[in-house]
């Protein structure tokens, strides 16, 4: 659940003093939306995204408009020029939860990593979208069930117990107290590979013994229909 375990470790860097063609070549080539610049230390000093990159190009809708008052153009401008300085960073003990909510707040799409020597990694969008798929399971064909509970442990642990006196392999379990009355909590249950007869039997059952919302098997979604 650590930045260091899902973060990408070969980043493609640059320099202050780079020309920003050189971003604009390394996105394309790289398929990439963010490359931290660090200076010849290997301290890091800002970061430059496609954004950055569009913000600073001259407006194909405007006759004679000219980046940033510079006369050679785009062409003129380096990478201090258009980069976000100081940026946001962190280190590689960081939770992917405290990451994510980062890049949410901040409205960013990437955050180097750095430890107390230098630059190890960035972790960026993609990498909380591939956190998020894997550790829920989805990636590998988990099928989700929904339900509203009494929030007390008891409730949780008898559904928990059911389903795995069932022999059911349990991927993950998330509860959220967002959208439901005071007292009650929603738990996300993720289920390793089912077939489909088993689910159908599954889910029979869980609506005669719980407030059962909806599942979600083969990435469809199915409401519970009282």
């Amino acid at each position: 659940m650590l930045v260091g375990d899902w973060m990408t470790e070969e980043v493609i860097t640059l320099m202050p003093g780079a020309p920003i063609i050189d971003a604009i070549e390394m996105m394309r080539d790289a398929g990439i939306r963010q490359i931290p610049v660090t200076e010849a230390s290997g301290l890091v000093v800002g970061i430059v995204s496609d954004r950055d990159v569009r913000d600073a190009m001259p407006s194909k809708f405007l006759p004679g408009d000219n980046t940033a008052g510079n006369g050679d153009g785009l062409m003129g401008l380096k990478i201090k020029d258009i980069m976000t300085h100081d940026p946001y960073i962190v280190s590689p003990d960081t939770c992917m939860e405290v990451a994510a909510e980062i890049l949410l707040e901040k409205k960013i799409g990437g955050l180097p990593v750095v430890d107390e020597f230098g630059l190890v990694g960035i972790v960026t969008e993609v990498d909380i979208y591939r956190f998020l798929t894997t550790v829920t399971g989805v990636s590998k064909g988990s099928s989700q069930f929904a339900f509203v509970l009494e929030d007390t442990a008891s409730a949780l642990e008898e559904l928990l117990s059911d389903m795995w006196a069932r022999g059911l392999r349990l991927s993950t379990v998330f509860t959220s107290y967002e959208g439901v009355e005071q007292g009650s909590r929603r738990v996300f249950i993720w289920v390793q590979k089912l077939d489909d007869d088993v689910v159908e039997s599954l889910v029979v059952h869980l609506k005669k013994t719980y407030n059962f919302k909806y599942h979600v098997h083969r990435g469809e979604t199915y409401k519970n229909e009282f």
